[in-house]
């Protein structure tokens, strides 16, 4: 489970509330447009129209017509295809299933539900059977096309997109395509009979088809130099292709001996295909060819020419393995054969004259609002300044609409890039982002990062680099409240006027003088820190902050006010859909305990649940708050008679405070309360609440496909563990089997 935050080490956060959105990237096409003369692969597409496995995959190196045979499948199944045309940019599972909703919404509109689950709780496969079910409710026949799958290679997605290849809603057809291996358990759908497999031995072209080709690309030649042709090529359609315009240009009809695996294809493509090209047109395929996708502007600017679109057009025209990706003619991509052979004459080529053109295309992208793809060829540009700059003004909005692997990619390939100024910072921000979201390895390792390098400089905004450092000690709260407060100041005297990260530091000043028994103070600073964050429309944190002013106001007796604080702060969550939110853990625990003091028990136990679903998040990176919440949480187990519930709770507090000792009142409080628990005898039944920490993560993905040594992978630790846990948490469930498990977990809600 993932949720992007915005409270108390609620790490950077954009002004609104966070969605998964396109963060500058290139809009996506809607499907492969329409060629002329191509050769209909009718067997094929008849055998695939009637098949009633729901998993359709395609698997042939380059050149064998995966893209064609789909796309007519596509245009003979009717209107509601939803084709997507993989990039190395959905390596991110958020991103990818961003892409399936929105070719979807082209069919029917999907409906706000899936985008709010994915921007709360990411794509990953345990999010996947809820996904499904919600994408399910539009009406079959839908045809999902994920085409060029060999671009995704984040063990992430592939996990996910084989999840859904086991839950494809009834009347749907998913169909993939790649020139590799797929990341699928083929085996599985075998014995399950859910799958179709369409090979190279099939898509390669007998006589007819290749006599078809031959024609349309214009070579006139015999039916029994077609027959060789094809024993030569082994009937690889690229190859037929290139054997065409060879033939155009008057070499022999059987002159031809290559395969589809086959060395010798760059000798003929550069034989055959760039040589006899005017000079003009062949050093604008070789530079163009470091763009993955490119239109008329974009080209213009990278070769400093005026005339791109028309080249572009004209290149396709002659059907030289330039692919339309739209119907208006206006972006384009190389084949990948011929892609391959342009990259490696470019490396070939001026390394200066290289890296100029990438800073051209980092200019073209920035400028046109494509500023992800601008991070791409700035960093292939060695422009590591520019790079960091992009990430730093990126990584907060797109980690807010979910989008964490894509993050942790940018961190990664600027971890091994040279130290810009603003590297600070994204560490800082990095750092709290994984503390967000419970995963303290990453968040310490960043930490780490962020305070061995220099605190001095100014960002864009005006911020300083101290400041932002400030900002991330006063989140991690690591040295108890004064040295929390201390920093809050620094951060705010360093802040640019115009950050959203003021008012998170304004309630973590507030915070620290509520931990010190200060609730005059804190009072005081909650109210200003909730009309800045009203301001900055953060939701997430002005729901934070109405509670904590609950808090206070229960404290101080005002039980009708500190009703009307919690009701608002509920309102927000439930509006803006923010149950993934490490901050809307404290407002789940506390609403319980109102509505225990109400008497609506159901509605309280409803709270406790979506509050316990949280609890992965609440870890030592980000221990205040997290303490606080587990506080809440055990007191409503507590009074809901739930004991066992409320020692897992508080055992868990206990370990934060282990290695966060210093939070001011917080020990002492849950200190009291755990003596209060110990001294309950009477037997009650184990249940989902006395899942420990570590069971919450196993049981999230019991209801997905993977076995129990893939979930121990996922969740680095052994095969054993695994078995001990869900053995656990059998008997916690009163259940003996996995299957049990799940359905006792639906029938619950969780």
């Amino acid at each position: 489970m993932q949720g992007p935050d915005t409270g108390s080490g609620a790490a950077s956060v954009p002004a609104t509330a966070p969605r998964a959105t396109s963060g500058g990237r290139n809009e996506r096409p809607r499907g492969p447009a329409a060629r002329d003369r191509l050769v209909p692969r009718s067997v094929l597409v008849e055998r695939l129209l009637r098949s009633a496995e729901p998993v359709t995959a395609v698997v042939a190196p380059p050149g064998y017509g995966k893209t064609t045979l789909l796309a007519q499948w596509a245009e003979r199944f009717g209107p509601r295809v939803a084709w997507i045309s993989c990039e190395r940019s959905d390596n991110d599972p958020v991103a990818l299933w961003t892409g399936i909703i929105d070719a979807l919404d082209r069919i029917a509109p999907v409906g706000d539900q899936a985008r709010a689950l994915l921007a709360v709780f990411g794509g990953g496969v345990d999010v996947v059977p809820g996904l499904v079910a919600t994408l399910s409710k539009l009406p079959a026949p839908v045809l999902v096309v994920l085409d060029h799958l060999e671009s995704i290679t984040s063990p992430q997605c592939r996990t996910s997109i084989a999840e859904f290849a086991f839950r494809v809603p009834d009347g749907w057809q998913l169909a993939v395509s790649s020139r590799d291996a797929l990341p699928l358990p083929l085996s599985r759908l075998r014995v399950g009979r859910r799958i179709v497999e369409v090979g190279v031995d099939q898509l390669a072209m007998g006589s007819e088809e290749a006599a078809a080709l031959l024609r349309l690309a214009g070579a006139e030649v015999s039916a029994a130099e077609t027959d060789e042709l094809v024993r030569r090529t082994e009937g690889w359609p690229a190859g037929l292709y290139l054997a065409a315009l060879a033939i155009q240009s008057g070499s022999p009809a059987t002159g031809f001996s290559f395969t589809g695996d086959d060395r010798l294809v760059d000798d003929y493509l550069h034989t055959e295909l760039l040589t006899r090209l005017p000079r003009g047109q062949a050093e604008f395929l070789v530079k163009t060819s470091l763009l993955d996708r490119m239109n008329g502007p974009l080209c213009d600017a990278v070769v400093g020419g005026k005339q791109s679109a028309r080249m572009l057009e004209e290149l396709e025209r002659r059907n030289l393995l330039v692919v339309p990706l739209d119907r208006h003619g206006e972006w384009y991509r190389y084949h990948h054969l011929l892609r391959d052979l342009l990259r490696a004459d470019l490396r070939r080529g001026d390394p200066d004259l290289v890296r100029a053109m990438h800073t051209r295309a980092a200019d073209w992208y920035e400028a046109n609002g494509l500023a992800e793809a601008a991070i791409e060829h700035a960093d292939a540009a060695a422009d590591t300044e520019r790079a960091t700059r992009l990430v730093l003004e990126l990584m907060q909005p797109v980690w807010a609409s979910g989008r964490v692997d894509t993050v942790r990619a940018w961190l990664q390939l600027l971890d091994k890039r040279p130290r810009a100024p603003q590297y600070t910072a994204v560490a800082a921000h990095g750092a709290l982002i994984f503390a967000l979201l419970g995963r303290v390895r990453e968040a310490e390792r960043w930490v780490g990062v962020a305070e061995s390098l220099p605190v001095t400089g100014t960002l864009s905004d005006g911020s300083t680099v101290a400041a932002t450092l400030a900002y991330m000690r006063a989140n991690l709260g690591r040295a108890g409240p004064a040295a929390m407060r201390t920093d809050s100041v620094l951060a705010l005297e360093g802040l640019s006027s115009a950050s959203p990260f003021r008012a998170t530091m304004l309630h973590c000043e507030a915070l620290s003088w509520m931990l010190e028994g200060d609730h005059e103070r804190a009072d005081a600073g909650f109210t200003h820190a909730y009309d800045v964050a009203t301001g900055f429309d953060i939701l997430p944190l002005t729901a934070l902050i109405l509670v904590e002013q609950s808090l206070l106001a229960f404290e101080q007796d005002e039980q009708a006010a500190a009703d009307a604080l919690l009701k608002r702060a509920v309102d927000i969550v439930d509006t803006g859909r923010f149950d993934g939110y490490w901050t809307s853990a404290l407002v789940f625990a506390s609403a319980a305990q109102a509505a225990v003091r109400r008497g609506e028990m159901r509605a309280a136990r409803q709270y406790v649940r979506r509050a316990a679903a949280l609890r992965p998040l609440l870890t030592y990176a980000l221990p205040a708050v997290s303490v606080q919440a587990l506080l809440e949480l055990a007191r409503a187990y507590l009074t809901l008679v739930d004991p066992d519930g409320a020692r897992a709770v508080l055992e868990q507090a206990q370990n934060i405070l282990r290695r966060r000792p210093d939070l001011g009142t917080l020990p002492a409080a849950v200190r009291k309360l755990r003596t209060r628990v110990d001294q309950i005898t009477v037997a009650a039944a184990a249940g989902a609440s006395s899942l420990t920490t570590a069971e919450l993560r196993l049981v999230q993905l019991l209801p997905t496909h993977l076995s129990f040594p893939e979930i121990a992978d996922r969740l680095y630790v052994s095969p054993n563990t695994i078995k001990s846990q869900a053995k656990s948490v059998y008997r916690k469930l009163g259940v003996s089997s996995r299957g049990q498990a799940v359905k006792l977990m639906a029938e619950w809600g969780m």
